[in-house]
Parts: structure tokens; sequence; C-alpha cells
């Protein structure tokens, strides 16, 4: 019997990222019959649209795929009787980015796209504009599956189910695939040969992982990772050693498609206490200092992580307007966040053909983690049905592992409040609350600032902002 064909649209369709997703349609198309597939921008991006859309259309080509894509600055008629809608885009483009990181470093403080105050602020653009991708959703394509990869992912898919009332959504990062690939590579193993289970939230997971007989290698792994490569601690009177253990872990880290945070050696003694392997995230929680001094000379030396990006992905706008490629080029890997489009495309093809995949997705709670709010979302591992996850259970975290992922969720619950409201009160307490945020005054000259700087895409905080320049 011929499969029912799909629509799908993908808003932040002028992403650099939009290639690997058209390539991970393309291998999955005799599972996943994609007849639409339309890319919608907004006016701002309209020519990196054109490109990257232009380039897609040949990538679909060459591949012999029946496939049509659409590009429009229409969202509306990019909706209409969609089966799924993937969203990737960034309010304030990388020039926001690039304002969340700089203006903290300014103030000796982590300056970081998803954590801190600037992963903060990017949840303060975002929410407001998802809710209103929802609103149009409730109208266009009632039935439609959300699947969200735009950061802060945990936070907009909470948005998503508490203030738009959207089930029918999951939240995607690639960061769990990265982690995959460095275990296995760590254990000498293919990944498909091992079982991993994760919990906690996005970018702030923890992860354990058995092999096919059922012995559980957590502790092995953490002995290959962090332990035995705990490269500029352990050999920190040894320079030349330091670095070449270092420079083994970079390697590692960018085989797995981690191109965005530095591979800095955690305390091997604490992760082996723990005895839960830690997301590359956890640095900036378990070793700030550490961080925060690599990420102020390396800001010296080459600008912000933003401003490399930006230089990365303006040579790949560059490339995509060869018409000759008509194939996703490697230097996308140096983008950060390589395989977030082909997770997005399995998850896509697992709910419409209820394969029952186990993937990693922020999603309702519902239990696998006892030390979250059961409605709460949570980025847990998960069955992947035609009625969407079903989380895999965890069960209580260690108290290390536990006070700090309810810290981290009362921050993201009191964010997505402060973005939704523009309560400066909440924005404030939300500040105070986070880790990586000096609480008191300084909290609130960051927040103020900030508040300023991105005025033009926060309309909840006018009122607010407009006092704050009144008094400069």
């Amino acid at each position: 019997m011929a499969k029912r064909p799909v629509k799908i649209a993908t808003i932040g369709g002028g992403s650099s990222y939009t290639p690997e997703l058209v390539e991970g349609f393309i291998k999955r198309y005799d599972e996943l019959p994609i007849k639409e597939l339309w890319l919608v921008d907004i006016e701002e991006g309209k020519e990196k649209l054109e490109i990257v859309g232009a380039m897609a259309q040949r990538m679909v080509k060459a591949a012999g795929v029946p496939m049509t894509i659409h590009l429009t600055l229409d969202r509306e008629e990019a909706l209409k009787d969609a089966d799924f809608v993937t969203t990737q885009f960034r309010v304030g483009l990388l020039d926001a980015r690039i304002k969340d990181e700089r203006i903290p470093l300014s103030h000796g403080i982590i300056g970081q796209e998803t954590n801190g105050a600037g992963g903060m602020f990017k949840a303060f653009r975002t929410v407001p504009v998802i809710l209103e991708i929802v609103e149009d959703m409730k109208r266009l394509c009632p039935n439609a599956w959300l699947v969200n990869f735009t950061n802060p992912s945990g936070m907009v898919t909470e948005a998503v189910i508490k203030y738009g009332k959207w089930d029918k959504v999951v939240g995607l990062c690639n960061v769990p695939i990265s982690c995959r690939k460095m275990v296995g590579k760590a254990l000498d193993k293919n990944e498909e040969e091992l079982f991993f289970k994760f919990a906690g939230l996005n970018h702030f997971h923890w992860h354990r992982v058995w092999d096919v007989d059922g012995t559980e290698l957590t502790d092995k792994a953490i002995q290959k990772l962090y332990v035995e490569n705990d490269g500029l601690r352990k050999f920190g009177a040894n320079a030349t050693r330091a670095k070449e253990e270092e420079e083994k872990a970079a390697k590692r880290a960018a085989d797995a498609g981690v191109a965005n945070i530095k591979n800095i050696s955690f305390v091997a003694e604490q992760i082996q206490d723990l005895g839960y392997l830690p997301c590359m995230y956890h640095r900036y929680y378990y070793i700030t200092d550490d961080m925060l001094e690599d990420e102020i000379a390396d800001f010296k030396e080459n600008g912000t992580r933003a401003e490399v990006v930006k230089r990365t992905e303006a040579e790949l706008f560059e490339l995509y307007k060869d018409p000759n490629l008509d194939y996703k080029p490697e230097q996308l890997t140096k983008r950060g966040g390589t395989y977030y489009s082909d997770a997005a495309c399995e998850l896509i093809n697992s709910i419409y053909n209820d394969k029952r995949t186990t993937m990693v997705v922020s999603t309702q709670n519902k239990g696998a983690l006892t030390d979250l709010p059961y409605d709460s979302v949570a980025e847990v591992s998960a069955i992947i049905t035609a009625a969407g996850p079903m989380p895999i259970s965890w069960g209580t975290l260690k108290p290390a592992a536990r006070g700090m992922v309810q810290i981290m969720k009362a921050m993201e619950e009191t964010t997505i409040e402060a973005a939704v409201t523009g309560d400066y009160g909440k924005a404030l307490h939300a500040f105070t609350i986070n880790p990586l945020v000096p609480s008191g005054q300084i909290a609130k000259t960051l927040l103020d600032e900030m508040l300023i700087a991105h005025k033009k895409h926060l309309p909840q905080f006018a009122d607010k902002i407009a006092e704050l320049e009144a008094q400069q």
C-alpha cells in the first residue's frame, strides 16, 4: 500500500544546517515519502534562504527524489496542512549571539549561547516567537508535530507545552549523539552495540552505558575518558605530555561532532565519585573558572565563539553558492551542532512509521526522572512511537547531581515565565538562580545592560527598557 505523502515546513529554512536536513530526508525517502518541503524564513534571511534553498533543490535533483522544495517568506503558506514543522531559527541572528557572549565576558562572566546569561537571553527572545508559531499551527496545521531544535531547546519545548498548550512537540539536541560517539570510541566499540540511558536537562544531562551482555560499562568509560586522559591536571608538570593528552581529547570531541566547547579536562576524582558520564556542557558548572579563563583568552585572540561561527557560516554560504554543489560539504561539521538535522529526520521518520526508535529528546518527564516534576520537560532517553516519545525510566539521581538539576530546572521555569510575561523581577530572579551569574548588583547590572542591548527583540520588556534608558 502506498504511503501517505508528507508535507514538512522548516522555520529558519535559510539556516546553514538545512543541507544536512535535506540530506537526511533524501536518505530516508523510501520510508518517509516527503512530497513537499517548505523552507521559510524572514526578510532579513531572504538572501541566505535563496542560496541554501537553491542548493537544496540541486541536492534533491541529483538524488533523483521526487520531493518539491518551496522557498517562502510567508509562514502561513508554509504551515498550511503541514504534517511536521521543524524549527531552527535564531531571533536576532548571529549578531544577537555575539551580544550574548560579549556582554557577560566584559563583566568577567561566562558568555555562552545556551548557558548562563546568554542562554537566558536567548530564551527571552525565542519563547514569544515560538508561541506565535504555535498559535499559527493551531489554525493551519492542528494535527502537526512540532520538532524543535531551536536553542535553548529544553526551555523552548517546555514553553510550547506549558504556555502554548501544544503537546505534540519534541525538543532535539545533537549533544547526546556526540556523547554516544565519544563513549563508543573510548571503549573501542560500535556505538550501536551499546545501550545508553540519558537523564537531566538539555545541555545538562548525565548518561550511563551497558554492553550487549548487560554489563554496565559506565565506570570503564569514565576511566578511559576522564581518568587516563586527564591531561592538564595529571600531566600539569609535563607541559608537552599535557598538550598531547589534550589534543587527543580534542580529536575525540571533533570526531564526535563537538566543535563549540573547548575540551578542558574535568577533575577526574569528581567524575569518578559521581559515577555518571557528564555531558560536555557540564564543564561550565564543574570547572567554571577554567572555562572562563580559556574563554577570555580565546576571545582576546579570536573574538567570541559567535564571531568565529559567523565567519565559518560566511564561508559555508560562499560554498553553497556554487551551482555545481549538490551535496552537503564536509566544512559544515566545523559549524558546531552537527547531527542536529539528521536526528530530526530520524525522529520524524520514527513518528511517521511508528518505528519505536530509542532517541534522547526533550519531552515531558512523566516520572522518568523522579527528581523533577512530572509535567516538566526533561532530556531523557525515550522510545519514539506514532504517539510521540515514551520516556524510559531513569529513577533517582545521586544527591550531587539531584541538587544541581533541581536548581537548573527552577532557573529554567523562572526564565520561561519571565520570557512570557516580561516581568523584570522574574528575569532578575532567574539571573540570581543561575550558577553561572553572580548575584546581587552584578546580576542587575548585567541584566539591565543586556535588556537595552537586545531591546529590538524584547517587546515584552519594552516598558522596563524605556525606564532603564531614561536613567542613563
